[in-house]
């Protein structure tokens, strides 16, 4: 039997973001040679359901970037590093730090032209 529509469509929307944790964000955020739109989300928020498919198209789309998810509450340490205090927050990380950052759900348009409009070139 063919999978249904949704879990071929969920499996795909994993396939472009890295998932990293407190343990990874060092390694796979601070330390990337390429810039990462890092995401921090919750399983429970609604407007975070509404994102993760714009960000797993931008992903998609924008091989020069990393599109990194965090939970929330998987993850307190790196949640609170950063101070998120709203989700879906999503943050320019280059060089190591933190160069944008927009707190709400937002369309790619606004992802691209506020966040990886940033980068230095």
């Amino acid at each position: 039997m063919a999978n249904p529509p949704q879990r071929t469509q969920a499996r795909k929307m994993q396939s472009h973001m890295v998932k990293v944790d407190d343990a990874s964000f060092a390694a796979q955020v601070l330390a990337s040679d390429k810039p990462v739109l890092v995401n921090f989300w919750a399983v429970w928020c609604g407007p975070c359901k509404r994102m993760a498919p714009i960000l797993e198209e931008f992903a998609a789309e924008n091989a020069q970037v990393t599109v990194a998810r965090v939970n929330i509450d998987e993850n307190p340490i790196t949640t609170a590093q950063y101070g998120v205090m709203g989700v879906p927050t999503t943050m320019l990380v280059t060089s190591g730090k933190e160069i944008a950052r927009i707190t709400g759900a937002v369309p790619k348009s606004m992802l691209r032209d506020n966040l990886v409009a940033r980068i230095p070139k």
